[in-house]
């Protein structure tokens, strides 16, 4: 059973990484981590299978390491309804970012937690 905001299953971890380059290596060596295909985003990164249609996706920090806010540290869960996941945030007052489309064409919107931690809702 589905609960309020129609979660299905944890998606994927994004890491901001100084390097996506070098923490690919890393990860494709130390933990034997398949690197996959990604849609034509702007900025560096990388996305692994970790099994079971969970990801590891690797984000470029900017060169003067700020924060890049929702292309930084987050986790992802996937939600069979992203307008009903919607409905249920703005019934609470709890405010998010609008919904959007991945390049690869995937709705997602972004909150964040009481102490400014990243979570995506995303709909495949």
């Amino acid at each position: 059973m589905l609960n309020k905001l129609s979660i299905k299953a944890f998606n994927h971890v994004a890491l901001q990484v100084s390097d996506v380059e070098r923490s690919a290596e890393f990860y494709a060596k130390a933990l034997d981590l398949e690197e996959i295909a990604i849609p034509a985003f702007d900025y560096p990164v990388k996305w692994f299978s970790l099994g079971a249609n969970r990801e590891l996706h690797l984000i470029g920090r900017e060169e003067n390491g700020a924060s890049t806010g929702i292309r930084g540290n987050h986790f992802a869960l996937e939600v069979s309804d992203i307008l009903q996941a919607e409905k249920h945030l703005q019934s609470l007052g709890i405010a998010y970012m609008p919904i959007k489309l991945r390049p690869d064409g995937i709705k997602q919107l972004f909150l964040t937690d009481p102490d400014g931690h990243y979570i995506e809702l995303c709909e495949m």
